[in-house]
């Protein structure tokens, strides 16, 4: 594994004291944060946790200082994979960022590989790192908390089961000509359903514009057409995969690549077959409330998020909640099972923040969504001083008279604040659709975008003491 010390070369010498002349007004102050021992030294065992001699044998990785300043800039700036390679190759503030200098830089798949290597588990403890640094520093001290949910985006298509069943048929297409190259020819004949598949999929968009009966029993014909297809690959695909295991499939080529392919199958048949029970159930049941919807064949963890927006009723990703205590430092986030209560997340809130700093907060707030009069309760008797819930319906004047105090008011003020944390969040630190592929990969998506967002914050909050500290001195 490579090592964080890097010794310039001897002829990038005079360019690097003109590099060390290009600032960045948003890295520099990061650029120190990332030092810290302990934040190398976790990344550094998730790397050597590959295998029993990864810190021995093999090829030499990426340095653990320089992915990790590369995932911070990556989600900084929002770039793709290919994206932070290009950049990477020709600005110089972003080498002497990342630390990578004169030296060659990775290809964007060692770079998507190498980021798969902080799992979930380890991005928690990075993210606490980051939050005990945020203490030592006294950025946060843990007084206060505010906490809100949100619903992020996963990266598919909007589903519908004409669009899902399409996929279906693509991808169990394209796994079955790939075992087909490998098998003796004419033992596996795969037909290529593309373009009607392509005219199935216009048909069905342009009759579902129109409520007219003719309209809907086109559109039912339609569904029907497709519907067919489906079950003519599936059937097909269930063929192969049983001929394979009892080995009467007769391969000539690579046996590892329809092993590879023949686990696609096995991957994709079922969702395939639920999607297919599901646009039945739609179509000719009427019921479009089925249970264990699938919404992506290959984000199969979306779920159906609706908070109640006009403009966006439902949306399709995960729910996550944001914990947020002083100066904007996010000290814990977690991604939530289906469309939860947001009264469900208070608690769990209130835990987080008391195992994080060792105590409650003085004060917590959320939005009336969280209210409840046992949150109340359970909140104060963890030690809270303070819970501003404001209540939902009509007030009592026992309630109405708490909630005109001058500190809930105040405490109303700055849970308001929760919105900008999260609109910060999606937007300049990419939040809003979780590119990472699996539920491994959107925990690992969330979590960086937390990380990079604090580091920030942190960042932030130094400069503005070390300015009025300045200003003090020049004052004095």
């Amino acid at each position: 594994m490579a090592s964080t010390q890097h010794q310039a070369w001897l002829f990038y010498t005079p360019l690097a004291k003109q590099a060390a002349l290009l600032k960045d007004d948003l890295l520099e102050p990061v650029d120190l944060l990332l030092d810290d021992r302990q934040l190398i030294e976790l990344v550094r065992q998730c790397l050597a946790s590959r295998s029993p001699a990864s810190t021995r044998i093999g090829r030499t990785s990426m340095a653990p200082d320089r992915l990790l300043r590369s995932c911070v800039l990556k989600h900084l700036k929002g770039w793709s994979f290919r994206a932070l390679e290009r950049e990477l190759r020709s600005n110089l503030i972003y080498r002497r960022f990342t630390h990578f200098d004169a030296e060659a830089t990775p290809d964007h798949t060692v770079f998507s590989r190498t980021f798969a290597l902080l799992n979930p588990s380890v991005t928690k403890e990075i993210h606490q790192r980051v939050v005990d640094v945020a203490r030592q520093q006294g950025v946060a001290q843990g007084r206060k908390l505010r906490t809100d949910s949100t619903a992020v985006e996963t990266n598919i298509h909007y589903p519908t089961d004409s669009a899902l069943l399409g996929d279906g048929i693509r991808v169990l297409s394209r796994s079955l000509k790939r075992i087909a190259a490998h098998c003796k020819s004419g033992a596996l004949e795969v037909v290529n359903h593309g373009r009607a598949v392509k005219h199935r999929l216009l048909e069905i968009s342009r009759a579902a514009k129109s409520q007219s009966q003719a309209s809907r029993q086109h559109l039912r014909d339609s569904y029907d057409q497709l519907l067919a297809l489906t079950r003519k690959v599936v059937r097909q695909a269930n063929d192969i995969i049983a001929r394979w295991e009892k080995g009467k499939l007769p391969v000539i080529g690579s046996l590892v690549t329809v092993e590879v392919q023949a686990g696609l199958l096995r991957h994709f048949l079922p969702l395939g077959k639920k999607v297919i029970a599901q646009t039945k159930e739609r179509i000719w049941g009427g019921n479009t409330r089925v249970p264990d919807k699938v919404l992506s064949l290959f984000e199969s963890h979306t779920q159906v998020i609706r908070k109640g927006k006009a403009h966006k009723p439902n949306e399709f990703g995960r729910l996550v909640r944001i914990d947020e205590v002083e100066n904007g430092i996010v000290s814990g986030y977690e991604i939530l099972e289906g469309n939860a209560a947001d009264t469900d997340s208070w608690l769990p809130a209130m835990q987080h923040h008391k195992d994080c700093f060792g105590v409650a907060p003085k004060m917590a707030t959320a939005d009336r969504g969280f209210f409840s009069a046992q949150n109340e309760r359970e909140a104060e008797a963890l030690g809270v001083h303070k819970v501003a819930l404001p209540a939902r319906g009509r007030l009592s004047k026992k309630r109405a008279k708490r909630q005109r105090e001058r500190w809930f008011k105040r405490a109303l003020r700055w849970r308001a604040g929760s919105e900008a944390t999260i609109s910060h969040l999606k937007n300049p630190f990419s939040m809003k659709r979780a590119t990472y592929k699996g539920d491994p990969g959107f925990k690992r998506y969330v979590g960086w975008c937390v990380i990079t967002k604090n580091l920030f914050s942190i960042a932030r909050w130094l400069e503005h003491k070390k300015q009025r500290r300045v200003e003090h001195v020049e004052g004095g």
